[in-house]
């Protein structure tokens, strides 16, 4: 599956234009956090790391929240079933369920670690821009992030516990984290709307 081909999925699946924005928004991430985790692990295999791969867990992993009428106990199974139709590798399979923990409570790879901690991260940074004055991407430093991310009250649906794992999972530093995952949020502003 292209993007192209995941775009039209995510399309027919979601008509909530903020949710088709958040899973931009973490494709994006993802996308960039490979590169990251490449330059981290020269050791392991380069697919380990396929950009492509990475993007695609991040654009798909809730195409089904409508459809599943946000229940998490089947929140994963639709777009899985659909993607197992149309013969989608196993590891992106995997990848969409290690953000669902209770789908995947064992994250294998960092591919699940990945998507896990972006999840949570996305939605924080969302919100941080959404109280900005001009409520733009552009004029959110990390700063700003780092400090909201300590008021347990601000976005309080963004679990801090789970963006944490960036620490010891992915072996990345919470600011730098955090860094590289503004920096690719708003390198798509335009199409987030922010």
């Amino acid at each position: 599956m292209d993007r192209t081909e995941a775009i039209i999925v995510l399309n027919e699946m979601l008509e909530n234009k903020n949710l088709v924005r958040h899973c931009l928004a973490v494709e994006a991430i993802m996308r960039k956090l490979a590169i990251v985790m490449k330059q981290m692990h020269p050791e392991l295999p380069e697919v380990e790391f396929d950009e492509d791969e990475w993007g695609l867990v991040g654009l798909l992993h809730d195409a089904d929240y409508e459809v599943t009428n946000k229940d998490l106990q089947t929140h994963t199974d639709i777009i899985v079933s659909k993607l197992l139709e149309k013969g989608v590798s196993k590891r992106i399979i995997n990848g969409i369920l290690g953000h669902h923990e209770l789908k995947k409570p064992n994250r294998e790879n960092f591919l699940e670690k990945g998507i896990y901690a972006v999840d949570e991260l996305s939605g924080l940074i969302t919100a941080c821009a959404l109280v900005r004055p001009d409520k733009k991407l552009s004029s959110l430093s990390l700063e700003s992030v780092m400090k909201k991310f300590r008021q347990k009250d601000f976005a309080a649906g963004a679990l801090r516990h789970q963006i944490l794992k960036c620490e010891d999972e992915l072996g990345i530093p919470l600011e730098e984290f955090v860094s590289i995952a503004l920096a690719a949020m708003q390198s798509i502003s335009e199409e987030l709307g922010l």
